[in-house]
């Protein structure tokens, strides 16, 4: 009976730990600009910035929020490449950081020049 009941509780333990896996993978969009971060758990791997229209020269930077405020910087400013794609022209930056953020942090990009700033929410 006892080792039923051990067994019970090891068997809803491991499939308590496995049922909610973490993501820090998605997107955003805010006006011109837009933000798209890959990871798997609360590791992100590459954070990407996207700037409609042809601005060559642009910069861009990432930033960490915690609690609705600033954190610290992520990146420092970082000169943009300019793309034509089917005739869809843009600005576009990437940063491979390969690093853990906090569960409910947020990750957002800002462009000189632009008062947008959309951010992506790490959660597991």
């Amino acid at each position: 009976m006892r080792n039923r009941i051990y067994t019970a509780v090891a068997v809803a333990a491991a499939l308590l730990a496995t049922a909610s896996p973490a993501q820090a993978s998605g997107g955003a969009q805010a006006g011109p600009v837009g933000i798209g971060v890959i990871g798997s758990g609360l590791r992100v791997k590459e954070v990407r910035a996207l700037l409609d229209g042809w601005e060559p020269g642009a910069r861009a930077r990432v930033s960490l929020w915690r609690g609705g405020r600033f954190d610290q910087w992520v990146t420092q400013w970082k000169a943009t490449a300019s793309r034509d794609v089917a005739g869809y022209k843009h600005e576009f930056a990437s940063w491979k950081l390969n690093r853990d953020y906090p569960h409910k942090s947020r990750l957002c990009v800002e462009f000189e020049h632009t008062s947008e700033r959309p951010c992506v929410t790490i959660q597991r």
